[in-house]
């Protein structure tokens, strides 16, 4: 039997922590915030039942780390390195010999480094993002197809694109789609980026890869938008989308406005892929998701200790296309699939699914015939680019 850990934590700490300790929901978040850096981390779950379909089995924990995101992003780094650490001794002392770091634990600081060394020798460390990103591509082109788009005759965008996970998503979405925007600030690493994937990629047809420093223009005419920006600030807003566009989102912070699912319900908004873990798996938690299924970046936390592959594994902001692309064949191998989609925290159902095609052909419809807005009647009040300040970072990193 296999053993793995992995670390969340709450998203809103006040009324996570007052779930537990009602007493808590009297007191300033401030306070909440003090309290919780005097708490050590804890088991919140046991995890049974993993069972690949190559007959190997492993068992698992939740454990949590007592931090917010804001705490984990804005902490002095050491203090937040030594609580995520100590959250991974925790698992090692159940026998773990692998933790993954869920949500805003694995792009805080050095996104993972700083954690692994301190936990050398004792526990092995992965962000879970070689899987994130894989299923997020995979998740992207399924949505596609379930929108009724073409996918070997879209227009593609990917924002933050000279960050390493945008370069990964380059190479590998270069070859799949008519059209690929690479989106960012620096115009100058965005042409060495056309360059290198033109270079690498032999079926990249050089007329259909270009660039834009501006995201709006960029956005305009793409059918699908791979968003993995590094920015803390929010970039796509709901007049910059097409009528009846797919975007995956798995940036941290997200670079999508929650005005897009509130006002376009023609566009559809997803946040990578939703995992099916195979056995009869048990988390003893609620995520919210659907039996036996996981985030992305946990499945690649079992994953490792399926294969048996104790070392860090994806860790950092340096990501290459050899790593996803093994991480999908381990996957594949232990009957690890993409079970569906997330957006904001819920599940997007395939009656959403429907809803959002339909709108998509009506506002279509409505344009080829002069419908006066047919490509928006969302009331939307989208602050212009410039007020907005758009900005791609190149150091992006997401987690799901």
């Amino acid at each position: 039997m296999e053993k793995f850990a992995f670390i969340i934590h709450p998203m809103d700490l006040k009324r996570d922590a007052a779930r537990k300790y009602p007493i808590l929901k009297y007191l300033p978040l401030r306070a909440v915030e003090q309290i919780a850096l005097r708490i050590s981390p804890k088991i919140m779950s046991h995890i049974t039942g993993v069972k690949s379909t190559t007959g190997v089995e492993a068992e698992g924990w939740l454990l949590g780390c007592p931090l917010s995101p804001q705490q984990l992003l804005e902490l002095p780094v050491e203090v937040v390195y030594d609580k995520i650490a100590d959250a991974g001794r925790l698992g090692a002392e159940l026998g773990a010999k692998v933790v993954g770091l869920g949500a805003f634990t694995s792009v805080a600081g050095d996104a993972g480094i700083s954690v692994a060394q301190r936990l050398e020798g004792v526990i092995n460390v992965t962000s879970g993002n070689s899987y994130t990103v894989y299923s997020g591509i995979e998740g992207l082109l399924h949505a596609a197809e379930l929108m009724d788009i073409d996918i070997s005759k879209a227009r593609a965008a990917i924002i933050g694109a000279t960050g390493s996970i945008g370069a990964v998503c380059a190479q590998l979405l270069s070859n799949r789609v008519a059209d690929l925007a690479l989106v960012g600030r620096n115009a100058e690493k965005l042409e060495a980026l056309r360059t290198e994937v033109l270079a690498q990629n032999d079926e990249a047809r050089r007329a259909s890869l270009w660039v834009a420093t501006d995201i709006r223009s960029a956005l305009r005419d793409a059918d699908l938008v791979l968003a993995v920006s590094g920015s803390t600030d929010t970039l796509i807003y709901p007049d910059d989308l097409k009528v009846g566009a797919v975007v995956c989102d798995v940036a941290r912070p997200r670079d999508v406005s929650k005005q897009v699912v509130e006002k376009r319900n023609d566009v559809l908004v997803i946040e990578g892929g939703v995992i099916e873990v195979p056995g009869d798996v048990n988390f003893n938690f609620n995520f919210g998701f659907p039996d036996k299924t996981a985030y992305a970046c946990m499945s690649e936390t079992m994953l490792m200790a399926l294969e048996q592959t104790y070392e860090p594994y994806t860790l950092g902001r340096n990501l290459t296309v050899k790593q996803v692309q093994r991480i999908g064949q381990i996957a594949k191998k232990h009957g690890f699939k993409l079970a569906g989609f997330r957006s904001f925290e819920q599940a997007v159902t395939d009656e959403t699914i429907a809803a959002v095609r339909t709108n998509a052909q009506r506002k279509r419809h409505a344009a080829l015939v002069g419908t006066p807005q047919a490509n928006s009647d969302n009331g939307t009040a989208r602050k212009g680019s410039e007020e907005r300040g758009l900005k791609v970072e190149d150091t992006a990193m997401p987690v799901l």
